[in-house]
This record gives C-alpha cells, structure tokens and sequence, in this order.
C-alpha cells in the first residue's frame, strides 16, 4: 500500500531552489501576496493576461517554479461564518488533479497567506490530506493496471515541521487502507478476503489481529450476526467473518477506546428486497468497518502512546435466498435479548449488536473505556445530517463531551459531524407490542422517512448488548457513542461511483492521539 508522502518545507523560497519537487501548487484567496516578489510579479502579469486567475484552477508554464510547472488554485472566500478548513482541501484536491496532469510526481504546496485563527490551524496538513482523497485509486484498478496509476510519489508541504508531516502521514495511511476496504467491490471484498486485507494490513505490525471463520462458532456467541449471515452460507466465498484488532501501547495505558465496524460487504436489503436501483453501491456499506480499521492503521503507524484501541469488526453479507431471515422473526441476542425482526433491511444494527455486548464485557476491565460503533446505518442520517456523521451519544458519553470534542476537532481537519443525542423516544419506538420480544428492531418504513430514524438504532444497540445498563444511574457508568456515516461515507452522497472518504479517521485521530 503506497501513498504520496508528506515532506516539510521550512519556507516558501526553499521550493523555489529545490530540485526535491518538480510543480508548484499555490493556493490562495489572494494571488497578489505571494512570499516571494520576482514571483509575485509574475503572476500578476499572467493575471492581465488570463481572467481566470483568481476564478479557478489555472495550470501555466512558469520558469521561476520547480519543473516550471505552476498550478494556481483559490479558495475562495474564508472569512464567512461558514467557512472553514475545508476550502484547503478541495483546493487541493482539484489543483493535484491537475499537477497529475502535467506529469508531475513530487508537487509541492505552498498556501498564500492562510488566516491565522485557530479554524486553519491545520489548513498545509488538511491540503495534503485532500490531495490524498483525489490521487486514491480502487485497489482493483491497481491491482489490474498496476500502481503507476498512482503516479505521485512525495508532496511537499510549505511551512509544515516533521512533527506535522509524520501525524498526518498516519492519518493519511488509515484513511488509504479505508478507502480501499470500503470502496473494493464485493467479490474482491467479500468477508474471508477483508480478512485477508486486514491481517495483511497489520501483518509485523504491534497490532494483533484475530478472525472467527467457524459459523458454529459465530452462531453461537453472535447469533444476530449469524442470522443476517443465514443467506450467505450457501456461498462458501461469501462466508461471514468477525475480525479483532487489539493496538496495545508501550507504556502505560490512561484510556481504552473500543469500536464495533458494520462490515456489510453487500446489502442487497435480504427478504426486505432493495429494489429500483437502490442496491447499487451496496459494497460500500462495509464503511463502518473500513473507517475503524483505518482508524487502527493510524494509530498504529504513529504507535501512539497512552491509549489502546480495541475493534471488533463484523464482516457479513445480507444475502436474498431460501433460507434468508424474515419479518417477524424472533432472534434471541448474545444478552438474553429477545429481538424481533422488523425490517431485513435494518440488518448492520443486528449484525454489531452481539459483538457489541462482548465488548461492553471487555470495557468493565479496561482503563477509561469508550465504546463506539461506527456504521453506514441510516439513510436518514445522510437525509437529515447531509454530508456530515451523526454523532448519537449516551448520558456518560454527554456528559464528557464526547461527540462535541470528537465534532470540535472534525472542524479542523475536514472531517465535519453534527451531535445529536438519545431520547426517551427513541427508546419508546422500539418497545415489544406483545410478551413474545423484548424489543423491536425497527419498524417497516425507509429510516429516511421515518422520525428520528438514526437516533432510534441507537438505543436498540444499548439495548440489545446491554449497553442500557451503564447510563448514568448505573453503578458502572460506559460512555458510549454511535458514529452513523451513512450521511459522510462517500463523496456527494454517491454510493456507486463517489469515492470513499475514510469518515471520521481524522477526527477520532486528532481527539485521541496528540
């Protein structure tokens, strides 16, 4: 797994003597205050001749710049209410394309004059970060046509240190492996090979990694899991897998985060059949599971001191066949839960909810537990968040601030969430109508039209791992918090063909590891 590398530049002048780099990026609100007078110049006298200059991206022979290649990208305004880091990582994104184009493989970027105030704080880290985006290619055309594709070998980053570049450099390897586990067609992803992926991933790593293939096995301690997979069995090649990654730190331990990953490799919506288009781009609602692998692969690669960081992955396909699962059904859970069935199709909240009971178990032994599931769940948080996560939290979690530290610092990279919460409605939606169950596991109406449609799996899940039980009255209180990027998974909401965007690598990233 390759990926351009950042590399520090001390000062603006250093690019312009180096033969390190072979184009120059500049983006800028304003062209005319470029570190650099005989340069300055220069594109002032382009801009008399070319109207584009400040308007969009212009590409442009320059002799005074490395391999006389210039790329002028704006940004736009900055200074609205509404801006944020973001403008630097779509510019970027757009102005590498174009560095591609021209044969470039070392780019370097310079940012005229990037505000001071603490929202672009991180805005030459943030740049690279969205050139990464734009240069990522799927594993499968790499794999068929070779990794040239990727031709871009090192971007250097004006006025960045080492310290900088090396934290963004594990950001940046997290996200690429989470892209490709997401954004990987189904064959080529089914269950045993995101195994694969994943113990190759981690492999001489200080990340241990275990995978459950037996179904006896998994029916018996997963057993919603197992119902999901049910269809699948009939395929060998489309056998369910739970993978387990442990990051254990040198040192001492002062916090333990602990994740479950919705790995749905396919969702064709099983007997609640997806029908009118709407199951293409269904390989991607593994993204859940690929956000929190690259989350591990983040904090591998900078072996972050302090904090452990334990994830349950559930790698499943929710197959249509005879012997698939049905409304109406009761499913007995890892807890003693009694689950009835009310929409196949509501299938990621079953398969997470046993392995989030064992992970619950696992916190009460561990240093400052947090528990997180991370998923593409609800086409209501993409309807009602737009292209941000829905961060839903438990009392604990609320009262720590969680999602608002985890939202504050997504700011700052360009990984954005909104807070929400759980409410007694959300609870109240999912009692039993009768002493047959426990609890329901959703109604029968799209969760895109359905009130409250991504808070309420939230306390499903509390429910059906017993999660319920350490709230805030408890004598064991867990904070825990349900990250839904069904909203922020892909890029403008495109599920077949957006690239995917590793949601919320970078803002659990820049919370927990400093």
């Amino acid at each position: 797994m390759a990926f351009p590398i950042p590399s520090p530049v001390s000062d603006f002048n250093h690019v312009l003597n180096s033969s390190k780099f072979d184009s120059l990026i500049i983006i800028a609100n304003d062209f005319t205050k470029i570190a650099n007078d005989e340069l300055n110049t220069t594109v002032h006298a382009l801009s008399l001749l070319d109207s584009r200059i400040g308007k969009q991206v212009v590409v442009t022979i320059c002799d005074q710049v490395p391999g006389k290649r210039l790329i002028l990208m704006p940004t736009g305004k900055l200074n609205r209410d509404y801006d944020d880091v973001r403008r630097y990582f779509d510019a970027a994104k757009k102005a590498v394309v174009e560095a591609k184009a021209t044969g470039s493989i070392n780019p370097a970027i310079y940012l005229v004059d990037a505000p001071s105030n603490s929202v672009y704080q991180n805005a030459v880290t943030v740049a690279y970060l969205g050139a990464c985006q734009a240069l990522w290619q799927p594993l499968e055309a790499r794999e068929h046509l070779g990794e040239s594709i990727e031709p871009i070998q090192n971007i250097g980053l004006v006025g960045a240190t080492q310290a900088s570049c090396d934290y963004v450099k594990a950001i940046a390897a997290g996200q690429y492996a989470a892209r490709d586990l997401c954004g990987t067609e189904p064959e080529r992803m089914a269950p045993p090979k995101f195994a694969q992926y994943c113990e190759t991933l981690f492999a001489n790593s200080n990340v241990s990694v275990e995978v459950i293939s037996d179904f006896d096995e998994i029916n018996k301690n997963y057993p919603m899991m197992a119902t999901v997979a049910r269809a699948s069995m009939a395929v060998k090649r489309h056998h369910p897998r739970v993978v387990k990654l442990t990051y254990s730190p040198e040192g001492e331990i002062n916090k333990t985060l602990l994740f479950v990953g919705k790995g749905l490799v396919y969702d064709t919506g099983g007997a609640d059949l997806k029908v009118g288009g709407h199951m293409s781009g269904m390989s991607r609602d593994k993204g859940g599971a690929a956000s929190v692998a690259g989350f591990v692969k983040s904090v591998s690669d900078y072996q972050a001191k302090g904090v452990k960081v334990v994830a349950y992955l559930t790698v499943v396909r929710n197959s249509i066949g005879s012997d698939c699962f049905v409304p109406d059904e009761i499913i007995t859970t890892r807890e003693g839960v009694r689950v009835r069935i009310g929409n196949t199709d509501a299938e990621g909240r079953l398969a997470m909810g046993d392995l989030l009971s064992e992970i619950k178990d696992l916190a009460k032994t561990e240093v400052k537990p947090e528990i997180f599931t991370v998923a593409t769940l609800t086409g209501h948080a993409a309807r009602a968040m737009g292209p941000y996560a829905a961060l839903v939290e438990n009392g604990p979690a609320r009262n720590a601030k969680i999602s608002r530290n985890i939202a504050d610092n997504g700011d700052l990279w360009a990984d954005g969430a909104e807070v929400s919460r759980s409410r007694r409605e959300d609870y109240d939606f999912i009692q039993p109508h009768t002493l047959a169950d426990d609890v329901l596991s959703s109604n029968n109406a799209p969760s895109a039209v359905t009130a409250r449609g991504h808070q309420f799996p939230m306390a499903f899940l509390a429910i059906a791992s017993g999660l319920d039980k350490h709230g805030n009255d408890s004598s064991m209180p867990i904070p825990y918090v349900h990250i839904d990027i069904a909203g922020n998974g892909v890029e403008g909401g495109d599920w077949q063909h957006g690239k995917p965007t590793a949601a919320s690598v970078a803002s659990l990233f820049a919370t927990y590891i400093k």
